[in-house]
């Protein structure tokens, strides 16, 4: 644990800044906790930090603490519409390294058009839970090596689908509907359900392309959703994938907010 004096502003009260845990520190004022602050390192690798304190002089003062502590690179994500927040991180020497804007998509056929789309002839759509784990694994693999060897975006992608133990993607194989070739699975779809069901990852192997696959897979798991009592799902896509953006807007999707993800 270590403890450094600060002056907080024009109230001239010490700021005390506590590391009070692996990753945690707090900011006291009169034996008053004013501020967190909090660091954890994601499965991929990257140490991502935050920091909650409701004055700018405190949040100053925990960042200071923090980088001063920490290796970098550092990386933190935060709503675009919270100005302040963006401000802070961008004070302490954060830069935007991305952003992605959230999608709010109908899952009801009539509103998302997509009610008739079926996959292209000699494909056929897997649904979730019922995939083959090797070829899944395999689809995974082979659609990272194809986006790292031509625009690289991969690396731009959300922690969760970034490489985890032996550089693998697939943490839980069940949420994954595929399109399938009789011999290989051609995309896939990701979707998650904790209160809202998000759509995590869509994509497809690049000699596969523009053949309406993706649009398949959207139209499958939506509907899957929408028989499930699902109204609506979220989505989340990279500012510069034209592609899904079109995708998702001509299925009804309405974008809802948009987050930045900020390195140092």
């Amino acid at each position: 644990m270590d403890t450094k004096p600060r002056i907080s502003g024009p109230s001239e009260r010490a700021v005390v800044i506590t590391r009070v845990g692996e990753g945690q520190w707090h900011a006291l004022e009169d034996d008053l906790v004013v501020g967190r602050g909090h660091a954890a390192r994601r499965p991929d690798g990257r140490l991502f930090v935050s920091i909650d304190a409701w004055h700018d002089a405190t949040f100053d003062r925990l960042a200071e603490a923090m980088l001063a502590a920490l290796p970098a690179p550092l990386y933190t994500v935060v709503d675009e519409a919270d100005a302040d927040l963006t401000a802070g991180w961008q004070r302490a020497g954060f830069t935007i390294r991305r952003r992605e804007w959230e999608y709010v998509v109908p899952t009801d056929p009539r509103s998302t058009g997509l009610g008739e789309i079926l996959p292209p002839p000699g494909v056929t759509i897997v649904p979730a839970g019922q995939a083959d784990e090797g070829l899944l694994r395999a689809l995974d693999r082979a659609i990272r090596a194809e986006v790292e060897a031509s625009v690289g975006w991969w690396q731009s992608m959300p922690a969760e689908v970034l490489p985890h133990r032996d550089g693998d993607t697939i943490v839980d194989p069940s949420k994954y509907a595929v399109a399938a070739a009789p011999d290989r699975y051609l995309g896939l779809i990701r979707v998650v359900t904790v209160i809202r069901p998000r759509v995590g990852l869509l994509a497809v192997r690049s000699g596969e392309q523009r053949r309406g696959i993706a649009r398949a897979l959207l139209a499958h798991a939506l509907g899957s959703l929408h028989r499930s009592g699902y109204t609506v799902a979220s989505a989340e896509v990279h500012e510069s994938n034209r592609a899904a953006t079109a995708l998702f807007e001509g299925a009804g999707a309405r974008p809802a907010s948009s987050n930045l993800e900020l390195v140092r």
